[in-house]
Parts: C-alpha cells; structure tokens; sequence
C-alpha cells in the first residue's frame, strides 16, 4: 500500500519530533545525573573537609596514629562525627534492608538491595601517614585518589584522600532522582503527543495546497486554461502557484493567438484563391475572355499567394530553429547600399524621396549573416512602398556608438496610432485604417524581421515618425554570437 504525502508529512513531522525529545530527553538526563553528582561531591569534600579537622584534632591529642591502626570501629566514629546533622548517618547493610522493609512504598528509592559498600562515603576515604603508608585506604579504588596534606603546626603528619562518587546512594538524593527522571518521560510523552497532534493538521493543510495545484494542474492539461488557483502565500508554494497561474495565462494567450493565427491565416489564404476561381470561372463561362489583361490579375494572385505562403514557411522555419544563419564579417553599410539600390526604381516610380543620411559613416563592420540582413531591409523597403502616401519621403539615418548600431527608417504620412504600434510586429497583424489589404500585404513582413534582428541579437521597434509616418528602431552588435 502506497503512503500518501500527507501520511508522509505527519510521519515524518512526527519522527522528527520524536527523534529531538528522545535526543532532549537523554542530554537531559545525562546533564542532570552529572549536576547531581557534582552537587553530592561538593557535600562531601565539605565533610571531608570537617574529617580533616576531627583528625587534626585526634592526631593532636595522640601524638601519633597508633590510636587508628587496625581500629575500625574508631575510625568509622570519626567518619560519623564529620557528618552535618542534616545529612544521613552512615549505616550497614542490614541497617539498609530494615529501612526498606519499614520505609512505604512510594517512599522506597528505585534501586532495589543494599548500596554497593565500595560506593558509601565511608569506603571511598583513604588515609595515608605521613610516610604514605595506609592505614585506612578502599578496596580495590576503581580511580586514582588525589590526597590533601594534613599539617599541623607546619608539619605533615599524614595524607586525607577521597574517591569520587561514581552513583548516587542517598535514599533522599536517589528519591529526587527518580521523581525528575519521571517528570522528564512525562514531558516528553506530553510534547511527543502535542507534536502529533500539531503534525496532522499541519501536514494535512500542506498537502490540501499542494492538492489544489494537482487538481488545477490535471485541467490544465485538458485544455482549460482559464483554471487559476489561489497564490496570496509568501511561501515556496505561493510561488508555485503564481508560477502556475503565469503559465496557465500563458498558455491560455498562446491558445487564443494560436485560433487567431489559423483563422488569419485560412482568410488570407481564401481571398487570392476566391481571386483566382472567380476569374478562371468567368473565363469558362464566357463572362470573360482570357485576355492578357485577364492572364495579369491571374499571375498578380498567384504571386501574391507565392508571396503569402513563402512568408509563412520563413516564419515556421524561425519558430523551430532551421532557418539558417551563416555569420561572416560583413559592411552594414554596403548590404543596405545594395538593398536600396535594388528598390531605388520602385521608389521613384511612385514618387517617394529618399533623404540621404546625415553623417553617414564610411564602412559599418560587423558579424551578421548578409542574405538575412538583407531580407530585413528589403521588408523594411517594401513596407513603405506598400504604404507611404505618393509624394512621401523615407529616410534612413544611422548611428554608432558604444558597440552596437542603430538603423532609423523613418517614412511620411500615413503613421500608425500609437496603441497598435506594440502590435505592429505580430503576425497577420495590420492597421487597418491605413495599412490594409488592397495594399497587398498579410501582415508578416515586420514578423520576419523581428525574428531576424533577434537573431542577430538585436531589437526592434515601432515608434511615431517625425516626418508623419512610421519609425522603425533597429539596434544591432558589432560582433553578435554566431547562430547556425
């Protein structure tokens, strides 16, 4: 069986939080067994030091530690003495088993049986005379015992040492022990319970948003999309789900242009072919006779149709990337030259002027494909023969600087409002006020010469002209990356 995200979330919310108490509980503990054992030996090297005193004292009154060898019993009076009136006197073994019978059970310290004797306070102390000879030292001392000399009146007259506690033996210190080892497996059951309790609604409200975009995302591919979802979040998520209403707007303008591309395309390909039928059916009727009037209209469709399709295959072969681009080190200026020269007929049979360029440089140097340069200006060209009034002007101006050149062509009335001027560059896009079909145009033209210039790494556009008309921007590098 497949675990869903939001089981996954909680487990893994849950595990993690289980996995930081259990790591708390455990520093926790080791932290406070180890405060306590400092806590008890501090207590005891107070008692040691009190010891130290009774057996200066002793030692004084002696003369000599003759009155402690081999007298146990002596010894474990002094060691009794030394105890504060507040801490447990030393017991035995069996003094220990009476305690626990007598003692009620929630009283009783966890450990079960007697103290371990090696552990009691009474058998960790060592005492060396001034030779270092023991006369009271532990069995078998687990550590080394650092000593404290015992001096009196500027004299060493014997060694006190005292091994650390390694446990704690004391009912009272064992009991408080075990009452804040219990506290602290009650918290954690309480935090680790908290914590799933947190973990499912939280996991179940992540994984809600990550839903709703599963859900959005599976209409998306059903084509509708108008589907949007909600992305008011500053999170990673929230980006998500602007990222996904941005392509869901994207495809959705990709699609409306996408219905308006096949529907421009099918009008613009039916009127020279509703040209053509209508004539041949003339001339088979009878209507008309096939003159060479007749066979001129028949041909002017037809290149017009070869015109229309040729466009739209250069623009198919610019949207999947085989249109090819063979980059040498050209003159800008030359291209253009030889461009306006091939035009130059065509603009003075329909009366258009063309002003010649204030500081025109000698050469323009640069990296570029020639055939495709000069296709753009040969657009460009056509464009304002295509639309300027009779009697118009064009001029073209250049200029250089910093790296990249900029080519103005600037023409006379009629201009292009200032709202279609962004949509200028669209494909089967025209003015229609100004710029419509009886001038022969399906709009492509200013399409493939945008894809041109960008290829070239440069940029285009579309602004008002000062003689009255429409200014075309075209800005390009000196030396473009070389695109095959």
């Amino acid at each position: 069986m497949t675990l869903r995200i939001k089981h996954r979330l909680f487990l893994a919310f849950f595990a993690a939080t289980v996995l930081v108490v259990a790591s708390m509980f455990v520093i926790t503990k080791f932290s406070f067994e180890r405060s306590l054992l400092r806590y008890v030996n501090t207590i005891e090297q107070e008692q040691l030091a009190r010891l130290e005193e009774s057996l200066k004292d002793s030692y004084d009154q002696h003369g000599s530690w003759d009155f402690l060898r081999n007298n146990r019993r002596a010894w474990m009076r002094l060691i009794a003495s030394s105890r504060h009136e507040k801490s447990s006197p030393t017991i035995s073994p069996k003094e220990w088993d009476q305690r626990q019978a007598d003692a009620p059970r929630r009283m009783r310290p966890p450990r079960k049986g007697p103290p371990p004797m090696h552990q009691m306070f009474e058998w960790r102390i060592s005492l060396l005379d001034a030779d270092r000879r023991p006369i009271f030292v532990p069995r078998n001392p687990t550590v080394p015992t650092s000593y404290r000399p015992l001096v009196i009146r500027d004299r060493t007259v014997g060694y006190l040492g005292l091994i650390p506690p390694r446990i704690i033996i004391d009912t009272h210190q064992q009991r408080f022990a075990h009452e804040q080892r219990r506290s602290m497996i009650l918290i954690s059951l309480v935090v680790a319970g908290a914590a799933a309790l947190l973990s499912f609604p939280l996991s179940r409200r992540m994984v809600q948003r990550i839903t709703t975009l599963a859900a959005a995302t599976h209409r998306l591919t059903t084509g509708r999309y108008d589907i949007r979802v909600n992305a008011t979040a500053g999170d990673e998520l929230g980006q998500l789900a602007r990222d996904f209403n941005s392509l869901a707007q994207t495809l959705e303008s990709n699609e409306q242009l996408r219905r308006r591309w096949v529907a421009d395309i099918s009008h613009e390909l039916r009127t020279p072919l509703a040209v053509l039928r209508g004539e041949i059916e003339a001339v088979q009727d009878g209507v008309r006779q096939l003159s060479s009037q007749t066979l001129d209209t028949l041909h002017g469709e037809v290149m017009r149709l070869e015109r229309l399709v040729g466009d739209l295959y250069e623009l198919s072969l610019s949207d999947i990337g085989a249109m090819q681009y063979r980059k040498t080190q050209i003159d800008l200026l030359e291209v253009l030259q030889q461009s306006l020269e091939a035009h130059r007929a065509q603009f003075a049979e329909k009366g258009l002027t063309l002003l010649p360029a204030p500081h025109r440089p000698a050469k323009l140097p640069m990296l570029g494909d020639p055939e495709r340069l000069s296709q753009l200006f040969t657009n460009l060209l056509k464009n304002t023969l295509r639309y300027t009034d009779c009697g118009g002007q064009l001029r073209i101006s250049i200029e250089v600087r910093d790296g990249w050149v900029q080519l103005n062509f600037q023409d006379s009335a009629p201009g292009v409002p200032e709202i279609a001027l962004p949509r200028l560059f669209d494909r089967l896009y025209r003015v229609e006020s100004s710029r419509s079909r009886e001038h022969g145009g399906a709009g492509l033209g200013l399409a493939l010469c945008k894809n041109i210039v960008e290829a070239h790494d440069g940029t285009i556009d579309a602004r008002p002209s000062p003689l009255g008309g429409l200014w075309i921007a075209i800005n390009l590098p000196r030396n473009g990356s070389n695109h095959e």
